[in-house]
């Protein structure tokens, strides 16, 4: 993994977030913003063209999309247009992956105006866009970066919650087993006595 821009830079861009990206998503005849748009200057300046799947997630005209996945979605175009960003062919090919899979994960999680505006959240957003580039904050290890995206992750500690919830359900479902199986047993031996 290749180093990528400094934390701090990035969680200060993000604190600095301009109104007008938080402002109602275009969707339809209603909204203001037009993050489909947005997302196409980002992807441009990396020298990428805007996916025809991702235009029409991002246009706010497909149902399924809420309007805080379109404003998180302006969000961290925000962020990606930051010049500290380094510009190849890898972290360029990364970011309509990111638009398609992690930001509507954020989005299920918490809504947009907290990832700029909570300390937490913040560097939760800035840390999932830097290890989804395939980057590492400036200055950490893989395995720092790792550590703490995890720690500050609501999506990795959902999946933990979700695999735990599945764990204690097949361990009730061999209990369960087991139990019928020993009364099975007993019964065995009880007609056999």
């Amino acid at each position: 993994m290749n180093q990528g821009p400094s934390l701090e830079v990035l969680l200060r861009r993000l604190l600095d977030t301009p109104p007008d990206f938080l402002d109602p998503p275009r969707q339809g005849k209603t909204g203001q913003v037009h993050v489909a748009a947005v997302v196409n200057d980002v992807l441009a300046m990396q020298g990428v063209a805007l996916p025809a799947a991702l235009r029409s997630t991002l246009s706010g005209g497909l149902k399924g999309v809420s309007a805080n996945q379109l404003t998180l979605s302006a969000v961290v175009a925000w962020l990606l247009a930051d010049a500290s960003w380094p510009h190849t062919a890898k972290v360029g090919a990364s970011i309509p992956a990111m638009f398609a899979e992690a930001v509507p994960a954020l989005a299920a999680e918490a809504v947009a105006l907290r990832y700029v505006l909570e300390p937490e959240r913040r560097e939760e957003l800035v840390r999932t866009t830097i290890a989804c580039l395939g980057l590492l904050p400036d200055g950490e290890t893989a395995a720092q970066a790792a550590d703490r995206l995890a720690s500050v992750s609501g999506v990795e500690r959902r999946r933990l919650l979700e695999a735990s919830r599945a764990a204690e359900a097949r361990a009730r479902a061999i209990r369960e087993a087991l139990a019928r199986k020993a009364a099975e047993e007993s019964a065995d031996k009880w007609t056999r006595e």
